[in-house]
């Protein structure tokens, strides 16, 4: 796997680079959240629209146990595009034995 320079921003990478910021930020305090913000950002994040790296990065500011809840409970966020990202999330790890 190809390293992530340090320092991209999502105005300055690559067309198809992901930010190394923002791979960095999905390491949290519980590996739950870990592998699916790191499986979501390496799948679905190249080549994302500036508007979606802006909704990934509201949600990696959140506090891991809201963000949990929004990730493996059942609990929703009340801005509509955060709860779209956090559906596609849910999905991508959907029946995975990992997620």
């Amino acid at each position: 796997m190809a390293a992530i320079p340090q320092g991209s921003t999502a105005q300055g990478a690559a067309p198809g680079a992901m930010p190394g910021r923002l791979l960095w930020r999905c390491r949290r305090g519980m590996k739950e959240l870990d592998v699916m913000l790191e499986r979501f950002a390496r799948r679905a994040l190249p080549g994302a629209a500036s508007t979606e790296l802006r909704a990934f990065e509201r949600l990696l500011a959140l506090p891991d146990p809201l963000l949990a809840g929004y990730l493996l409970g059942e609990e929703r966020p009340s801005d509509a595009e955060l709860q779209a990202l956090t559906a596609r999330i849910r999905d991508l790890c959907h029946g995975s034995p990992v997620c």
